[in-house]
């Protein structure tokens, strides 16, 4: 289950560029020798790497060695991990965010990443565990969705972040959209976390056309195990002054229905979350800081635990 809480002092108010803090805010001596702004680095991918990278289809081999190796690191067996991940030319490095303090390992490409386009993992290493994900399939297609994807990471401690490593349409035919592909490495990793049984929140976002008298449109993908989850976000936006759709009370766009990282959450009756946000909310610093804001307060409201039930078993794995 996400936590219910969340310590004053890990709580970030987005105010730079990428959802935080940087390292100006902070007094010199408080800055490790290893920090980065979490965000800055990732505007940087983003910008440097997504946006001209080509998509080269994994294999199943690759697909499977990959997420192998994010569930060794995991389960802290860090060396085996970074032997594991070292055989698809992936590594691991380790950085301290500069905007929380908070220690995260970055799981990356050590290949031409604009190559392949096979996306990164985050870790948060404040915690012994870790108690959800948050999944940013569409960086660059969906302008600004990997800014909510760090403020979230940032608001909500013990968090993976996978983020994918090509614009949608990089690939042939459909082939980089991995909201709809079963055979990428952010599928992969994503199955893998759903095998732990950590809850995710998949972020996207919309042109203002698409869905003009919303702000947000919250669904709970192909299942409804996080409907509490859907209702107690729906709720915090509606506190930040946000119109929200929710797709279990009336017809949106976007509904999230064929999403395929929400299919396997469901099967394994585990909570999901497919919350697309407005151009209009992407587009200001202000407005995802409010949206982040509602994201933490929401933490506390999952429909299901993360324990597993008697029908649910590691079907995850399949997709690889």
């Amino acid at each position: 289950m996400l936590v219910t809480a969340v310590v004053a002092a890990v709580v970030v108010l987005v105010t730079s560029p990428g959802g935080g803090g940087s390292d100006g805010d902070r007094p010199p001596h408080a800055r490790p020798r290893d920090g980065v702004d979490l965000a800055a680095r990732i505007d940087a991918f983003t910008r440097d790497t997504i946006r001209r990278s080509g998509f080269h289809p994994p294999t199943a081999l690759d697909r499977h060695t990959i997420a192998d190796g994010v569930g060794l690191y995991l389960d802290g067996r860090h060396k085996d991990a970074e032997r594991r991940l070292a055989e698809v030319d992936f590594g691991v490095s380790t950085f301290t965010d500069t905007a929380t303090g908070r220690r995260f390992a970055e799981i990356a490409d050590r290949a031409r990443e604009s190559a392949r386009g096979w996306g990164r993992v985050y870790i948060d290493l404040s915690r012994p565990a870790a108690t959800w994900s948050v999944q940013v399939p569409h960086p660059v297609a969906d302008a600004d969705s990997e800014k909510l994807g760090v403020g979230a990471w940032r608001a909500t401690s013990g968090g993976v972040m996978v983020l994918a490593g090509a614009n949608r349409r990089a690939g042939e035919g459909d082939a980089a959209d991995v909201a709809h592909r079963r055979d990428t490495v952010f599928h992969a990793v994503c199955a893998e976390l759903v095998t732990r049984r950590l809850p995710g929140i998949q972020l996207h976002g919309y042109a203002d056309s698409t869905e003009p008298d919303y702000d947000v449109i919250v669904s709970t993908g192909k299942g409804d195990h996080g409907r509490a989850w859907g209702e107690g976000l729906s709720a915090a936006l509606g506190r930040e002054g946000f119109d929200v759709c929710r797709v279990w009370v009336r017809r949106c766009s976007l509904e999230g229905r064929t999403n395929v990282q929400g299919r396997a959450a469901a099967v394994e009756e585990l909570p999901f979350l497919h919350v697309e946000f407005s151009r209009t909310v992407r587009s200001s610093q202000t407005r995802i800081g409010r949206a982040v804001t509602a994201i933490r307060e929401a933490a506390g409201y999952t429909a299901q635990s993360a324990r597993p039930t008697a029908t649910a078993t590691a079907t995850g794995r399949a997709g690889r």
